[in-house]
């Protein structure tokens, strides 16, 4: 059970970093502007706010691979970084897509249920 939760929890991780490139570097590209739903005017205008955001997700993914890298250990620490993507996406799901809640939140909570199945 423990490596089904590190491996959805590194699932969440990897979800993070490429949000981060999204927002980083692909948001005024076409990539990003599909991905995000956006015109090529707000992409444009928004494009320091949106690389600003990515770095948020560069935490929230450092954050869950420095759990993993402690092991059992960093269960703590996985706990509290699954914790901050489920709130993010539920804030996300309820005020930007309802797509937000099944891209982050769900496989926080499912890496959660899991890492909490192992615990004593």
């Amino acid at each position: 059970m423990r490596f089904a939760a590190d491996i959805v929890t590194t699932l969440v991780a990897a979800i993070h970093v490429y949000i981060l490139v999204l927002e980083m570097f692909w948001w005024d590209t076409p990539k990003g502007r599909k991905a995000f739903g956006l015109t090529p005017e707000f992409s444009a205008a928004t494009k320091v706010l949106a690389a600003n955001q990515g770095l948020y997700n560069a935490f929230l993914a450092a954050g869950l691979v420095w759990g993993l890298w402690l092991g059992p250990a960093g269960d703590a620490v996985k706990v509290f970084f699954l914790l901050c993507v489920a709130v993010a996406g539920l804030y996300g799901a309820a005020t930007a897509s309802r797509r937000i809640l099944f891209v982050q939140t769900v496989p926080a909570v499912l890496a959660l249920g899991l890492l909490f199945a192992v615990r004593p």
